[in-house]
């Protein structure tokens, strides 16, 4: 009996609990989770705003960088467009001082071709007074002296030339006078020798037959059958003697 009654009691005992306690204890298991889910939410948060915050500074630093970047690709081309526009002026005067050292020199070429022609006329003219004054010299024989001409003459529009002035055209009758002709002479004349009168019989202008000739190969050959005249070739030898018409234009040496 004893025994049942304890077990009623401690039946009784139980059920005669009061509530509260077991409602503390869910009120604080709710508590704790709402604690732990505002510390999850507010550690999200954290993560997020650190998250978004990494990403300003992200985009704030390569935007700085693109703008910096930007900023000297623009000073870059500034100083490109500056250089372009200082080598155009550059070019320009290049060109401006091109043409006029090309009009300088075309200036400088004419004067020069001037200068030539001048030379050349003078260097003709001493040419011909040391020619005839070395004649003058080495052909003096007594009374006669001899003289070329600067002028292109028929053979007798020559003779005549030189019968005006108290001449006639040269006799060469000796070799050492032709030697000496033939070192001075430097261009074709006439010397007064011919066969107008008889053809293939050579006569000087005082009437005096030719004795010693000094012809080119195969010369005289009266070649087209109107060669009657005679002139003196310069060359390095003293055969220098070739006929050919009268009417041809040459240079002469009279003789006094």
């Amino acid at each position: 009996m004893e025994s049942g009654t304890f077990y009623v009691c401690r039946n009784i005992n139980n059920r005669s609990r009061p509530p509260t306690q077991s409602r503390s204890n869910d009120e604080g298991k709710d508590r704790k989770q709402r604690g732990r889910r505002c510390l999850v939410l507010m550690t999200m948060c954290l993560g997020l705003i650190c998250v978004l915050l990494l990403v300003f500074i992200t985009l704030y630093i390569t935007i700085t960088a693109e703008r910096d970047l930007l900023k000297s690709y623009k000073n870059t081309v500034e100083e490109f467009n500056h250089t372009i526009i200082s080598l155009q002026d550059k070019n320009t005067d290049l060109l401006i001082d091109k043409d006029q050292l090309k009009n300088n020199l075309n200036s400088l070429s004419q004067k020069k071709l001037e200068l030539e022609t001048r030379v050349m006329s003078l260097s003709e003219e001493l040419k011909k007074e040391k020619l005839e004054t070395e004649l003058r010299k080495l052909y003096e024989r007594g009374n006669s002296s001899f003289s070329i001409s600067s002028e292109l003459k028929s053979w007798f529009e020559s003779r005549q030339f030189c019968r005006d002035r108290g001449a006639d055209l040269i006799i060469i009758n000796t070799e050492e006078k032709q030697r000496h002709l033939t070192s001075f002479i430097k261009e074709r004349v006439w010397i007064g020798l011919s066969d107008i009168e008889n053809e293939g019989i050579m006569k000087w202008v005082d009437n005096s037959t030719l004795n010693q000739g000094f012809w080119y190969e195969e010369e005289p050959n009266n070649a087209g059958g109107d060669e009657d005249c005679v002139e003196l070739i310069p060359s390095g030898s003293i055969q220098n003697w070739n006929d050919l018409p009268c009417s041809e234009k040459r240079k002469r040496v009279c003789e006094k």
